[in-house]
């Protein structure tokens, strides 16, 4: 994919001559900038994801399933308060 950029020749100097002191072009520069923002943002994603699902099964793991009646839930509060 071929990108044009608009940007001011004291700056495409500079940068010139660090791609020369880096022994590349200021193209690969580039690619190898936005390669790697690709890659932290989908390796950022997925360490999210990962964590997320980790979380999600231990979650589950842990929880009790615990049936309530519509009686329970309305005396919760009464017994809670009141020690019953």
């Amino acid at each position: 994919m071929k990108i044009t950029l608009d940007i001011d020749e004291e700056t495409v100097a500079r940068v010139s001559k660090i791609a020369a002191a880096r022994d590349l072009t200021v193209e690969a520069m580039v690619e190898e900038y936005l390669t790697g923002i690709a890659n932290s943002h989908a390796a950022s994603r997925m360490e999210r994801i990962t964590k997320f699902r980790d979380a999600l099964e231990r979650t589950e793991d842990e929880a009790r399933i615990v049936n309530l009646n519509r009686d329970d839930l309305y005396e919760r509060p009464y017994r809670f308060y009141y020690g019953e």
